[in-house]
């Protein structure tokens, strides 16, 4: 069996993806031939390398110092300095903004959009790969394909959809291929697929695509993929085999890593959560063997950063860090970052301090609201009071925090957004990155049978409804408060100001000072 896994455009291109390693270990360990190949970062090198010129002079400075951004995004140098940062960022990004205007697409390091295409519709993606010869990335991935569907007589394709901003390429590629190769089995995977195949308007889990795509997968596919393929199908644990990747030039400062402890969440309470809606299960990797596996690859990669992708990391594996970090072959802890829950393990300042020590440099926290009703309500189990601790020992630990603001829960209305905006304002030398979100009710959610529902967007893939809120707090309003409120307010713009320019949170880490070499 040779199979050909695939990461389609457009995702941000600062790291491999973390769902294709863990799939070829599992497929290689039961005998299965398999190539792996990341198009998204391979398409921003085509685009850039293909740059049309440009009159304008932002787009001139942008294609004349293409080589030296993408050098400086590869410089840790360049992340102790934002405003040169954002220079090589928004510079790239102009170049690839002039490559999608030529063929009439929206395109970014972040996303890709057509203009008379959605990836909400199922039949404007099934037109997608009809119409496969006008994507923006045809004439490269028609070549790249070819080439390894022939050099390697491949037999299956696997294509990972994780992101709305990847649908419309990933279906110009199945139509290329369809067209092409019509007996080489097509199987679709990955988070967004997952979300479709279990949503209330597929209640049996149908392939939505039959006819282009030969499978869908829903869940977590390093044991189900092997099962389809007629592999050995015993459920087992391999350690992700990131080895097809190591040569790419991703938009970082060396390797970073992403590494997953757990699927689902361990919390699955928050009414407003998909992880919710969509009744994820729990399926944490043991603390023993996370341990094992992140330090195997961290000798395998020597990476420069560790990013965990978890919901929230358990308290145990965040233990287990800090008893054990994971180290480089010199033996220095490497750094990381990922997201985690408010605990009392964090409002302790010496447990933090460990955890710097391991090599924490950022910690990701969904705090949503500064009202305590507001978070009783949506079942967030966040007590405010802890949160006043663990801001605090975490910011003395010298760890840098992202915390994630969430607007317009049904629970909300002005009132309690100001409460918000206070509680982050009394905090702002302790919160160094700030994401400010407007609510998305999933259509699943236990709260759709006490809301006035309407459509929010029109298509049969639609994740979210809109609701008629109950206490007038619609979204026009809460754009009016964070442009005229929020964001005045000196302390809370200066915060705001921090967020890497594209990348946010992904870039995020990269600028702790002691990822520099200095002293915190």
């Amino acid at each position: 069996m040779n199979i050909l896994l695939l990461h389609p455009p457009q995702a941000k291109p600062s790291e491999p993806p973390a769902g294709l390693p863990l799939l070829a270990s599992a497929l290689r360990a039961r005998g299965c031939n398999c190539t792996l190949c990341d198009l998204n970062i391979e398409g921003v090198h085509y685009l850039l390398e293909q740059a049309h010129p440009a009159t304008d002079t932002w787009s001139k400075r942008a294609a004349k110092n293409r080589q030296r951004n993408l050098e400086a995004l590869n410089n840790p140098a360049t992340y102790d300095n934002l405003s040169k940062y954002a220079r090589a960022v928004t510079d790239i990004n102009k170049l690839i903004d002039n490559a999608g205007k030529a063929c009439g697409a929206n395109v970014s390091l972040a996303n890709y959009g057509e203009k008379n295409l959605s990836p909400l519709k199922s039949e404007e993606l099934i037109q997608a790969a009809a119409d496969y010869r006008k994507n923006l990335y045809y004439p490269f991935f028609s070549k790249r394909l070819a080439s390894l569907i022939e050099q390697h007589s491949i037999e299956s394709v696997g294509i990972s959809l994780n992101f709305l901003s990847q649908a419309l390429c990933s279906f110009a590629i199945i139509g290329y291929l369809r067209e092409h190769y019509p007996g080489i089995r097509i199987i679709l995977g990955g988070g967004l697929v997952t979300t479709w195949l279990q949503s209330p308007h597929n209640q049996n889990g149908q392939n939505l695509f039959s006819g282009l795509v030969d499978n869908m997968v829903a869940g977590p596919g390093e044991n189900l993929l092997p099962e389809l393929l007629g592999l050995n199908s015993q459920h087992a644990r391999f350690c992700p085999d990131y080895s097809d990747f190591l040569d790419y030039r991703y938009l970082s400062p060396g390797f970073v890593l992403p590494y997953a402890t757990s699927t689902g969440c361990f919390w699955r309470k928050c009414l407003f959560c998909p992880e919710t809606s969509e009744q994820n299960p729990y399926h944490p990797v043991s603390c023993a063997t996370v341990l094992q596996e992140v330090q195997q690859l961290s000798k395998q990669t020597s990476p420069s950063l560790i990013h965990f992708l978890d919901n929230a990391v358990s308290p145990a594996v965040l233990k287990g860090l800090a008893d054990t970090p994971p180290t480089d072959r010199n033996g220095t802890p490497v750094p990381w970052y990922g997201f985690v829950r408010f605990t009392k393990q964090l409002a302790d300042v010496d447990f933090c301090r460990r955890l710097r020590a391991s090599g924490c440099l950022m910690l990701k926290l969904g705090l949503e609201s500064g009202s305590q009703d507001v978070l009783n309500e949506m079942e967030k189990g966040i007590d405010l009071q802890l949160v006043r601790k663990v801001l605090p020992a975490l910011h003395q630990a010298g760890i840098m925090t992202y915390v994630y603001l969430l607007f317009g829960t049904p629970g909300e209305s002005l009132a309690e957004a100001r409460q918000t905006m206070a509680f982050t304002s009394e905090f702002h030398k302790e919160i160094t990155f700030l994401n400010l979100a407007i609510f998305n009710l999933p259509l699943g959610s236990p709260q759709l049978k006490d809301l006035d529902i309407q459509n929010f967007y029109e298509g049969d893939l639609s994740i979210y409804s809109d609701f008629k809120h109950p206490r007038g707090w619609a979204r026009k309003e809460i754009r009016r408060f964070l442009d005229n409120e929020f964001r005045r307010d000196p302390k809370l713009l200066r915060i705001l100001q921090n967020d890497p320019t594209l990348f946010t949170s992904n870039h995020a880490a990269l600028f702790h000072n002691q990822l520099m070499g200095y002293k915190a």
